[in-house]
């Protein structure tokens, strides 16, 4: 894949795109040195049929552990928001995954409902998928998956918990636009799956063609 090449603007200057591990001057936000770290850690997931689902692929970059645990709850609960361009660009450098993401012609973020995004400032599946939209040319939609309710965090609740937990908070809205559409649904981790899986259950009203998950981590 290509890099495309960009005009530095005054705020690159000011303030350089750094490296999201190691904190160094670096145009990719990820430098050699912590590429090869993270390559060794490296640990893709492709199941093309998933039964039981609602989805029909699921796709995950790491193992939830180490070095990519860490930076992933860095991410979402201590202001590092920054960190996904160094996700991005990682992910799709690696053309087994890039080939993959290429198979879908529209990307979903998970949404996090009001009252988290007000405590975050961000939502961090928004910011991924935003990247990997723009990096692909596939079409973002951000306004048909909404999450109406806010609840206790999945990832404090075991199994059963989470399945119940997840149920009806999510709705869908102007499903036309997701029409026939293969859809490439993007989260940080997966777990149980029951995020996801509920995502796409309400996705599935929309009539879409097919129904794939991208995740950073899997537990």
């Amino acid at each position: 894949m290509k890099q495309m090449k960009t005009v530095p603007s005054v705020s690159n200057w000011i303030y350089p795109t750094v490296c999201g591990i190691c904190g160094k001057v670096n145009s990719n936000s990820l430098c050699k040195k912590c590429e090869i770290r993270l390559n060794k850690e490296l640990n893709i997931y492709i199941e093309k049929q998933v039964s039981d689902k609602y989805f029909n692929e699921l796709i995950s970059v790491f193992k939830y552990e180490g070095q990519i645990r860490k930076l992933i709850l860095d991410y979402k609960f201590n202001e590092k928001s920054y960190l996904y361009s160094t996700f991005v660009n990682f992910l799709l450098n690696n053309k087994k995954l890039f080939e993959n993401i290429k198979n879908y012609d529209t990307i979903v973020p998970v949404p996090i409902s009001k009252k988290r995004y007000k405590e975050r400032g961000y939502n961090q599946s928004l910011l991924i998928a935003k990247e990997v939209a723009k990096q692909t040319n596939l079409v973002l939609i951000q306004d048909c998956l909404l999450k109406t309710k806010n609840i206790i965090e999945q990832s404090k609740l075991n199994k059963e918990d989470r399945e119940n937990n997840i149920k009806g908070v999510y709705e869908l809205k102007n499903k036309q636009i997701i029409n026939k559409k293969k859809v490439l649904l993007i989260d940080d981790i997966y777990t149980t799956g029951s995020t996801v899986n509920e995502c796409s259950k309400i996705l599935r009203k929309g009539n879409v063609a097919k129904i794939g998950v991208l995740t950073l981590a899997k537990d």
